[in-house]
């Protein structure tokens, strides 16, 4: 396999031969709260992530019109389709707000933009990278708005034919583009995860950061994904499974979540280079076990 190109995110290099790139998935699991958003984004640092990432629709744009006054049951009480939308879209304050405390932190963030006004929106934090969801695969004006940006772009691949993520490389082109491997369930059945498309795509793609961009209950399958090569890894996360919310269930909590990225350092680190070679550390087991020796000796 070609070795990939590497794509910069800020000061972190994302591609072969690099640390894995672990992105935060927070979404819309904050349900409208700054409070709950910020200690999600505590619980990424804490654990180690290097991103967190939210989602961002205008709603009139992302809803369609005969849904916008269905009513539903909310944490708020009852209320039409199109308000709740509403209510767990942040304002330009509010990311405002999100913005400066993640700077603090430390953190880099972002969010996938569901269309082009959102943008527009997103353009004003000056966002490391972009990510198109899985849903927005097919969007191809809202890949190109926001491939204009000349920001580096994900692309998800759930619910999605080859041909359609053929499509959507060709509108974009490979340079700084990365391609998250996705099944759009929530949670996902471990069946339908499919975790050897990574390597394929690899084959397909061999100078494009390949990732996993998991919806699986547990942690397994996301350390599988990064031993088969995954350059990043996106996890949805959440305060409490339990909360209100369609994602609610798929996400990791923030004590699952540290060790999700403590055992994804073991395994990059693990992996090593594919060379064999005699470490330091067996020499003196060679010695005292080895009943022949090899007269070339050994290299450490």
């Amino acid at each position: 396999m070609a070795t990939q190109h590497h794509v910069q995110i800020e000061n972190y290099a994302v591609g072969d031969g690099e640390s894995v790139f672990v992105i935060a998935e927070i979404g819309i699991n904050h349900n409208g709260s700054i409070e709950i958003a910020k200690q999600m984004i505590d619980g990424a640092v804490a654990a180690g992530c290097n991103a967190v990432k939210f989602q961002k629709r205008t709603p009139e744009l992302c809803v369609p019109r005969d849904q916008w006054n269905i009513e539903r049951d909310t944490p708020w009480g009852r209320m039409t389709y199109i308000a709740y939308r509403h209510k767990v879209e942040f304002t330009l304050e509010q990311y405002a707000d999100i913005d400066r405390y993640c700077r603090e932190r430390k953190i880099l963030w972002t969010a996938s933009c569901w269309d082009e006004e959102a943008v527009n929106f997103m353009e004003h934090f000056d966002p490391p990278f972009y990510k198109a969801a899985s849903a927005s695969l097919t969007d191809h004006d809202l890949l190109v708005a926001m491939k204009k940006t000349q920001r580096p772009l994900i692309i998800s691949t759930g619910m999605s034919t080859m041909d359609e993520i053929e499509d959507a490389v060709e509108l974009l082109g490979t340079d700084n583009l990365l391609i998250a491997h996705a099944t759009s369930t929530y949670p996902c059945k471990v069946e339908e995860l499919n975790l050897r498309m990574i390597p394929t795509l690899q084959s397909i793609y061999p100078t494009v950061p390949i990732g996993y961009s998991g919806h699986e209950t547990g942690l397994v399958p996301t350390w599988a994904a990064v031993a088969l090569g995954a350059s990043f890894v996106e996890r949805h996360i959440t305060l409490d499974r339990a909360m209100w919310g369609t994602d609610q269930s798929a996400s990791v909590e923030m004590g699952g979540l540290k060790r999700l990225v403590a055992n994804i350092r073991d395994i990059e680190q693990s992996l090593g280079d594919g060379v064999k070679r005699v470490y330091e550390g067996e020499i003196p087991i060679r010695k005292k076990l080895r009943r022949v020796q090899t007269s070339n000796g050994v290299q450490a």
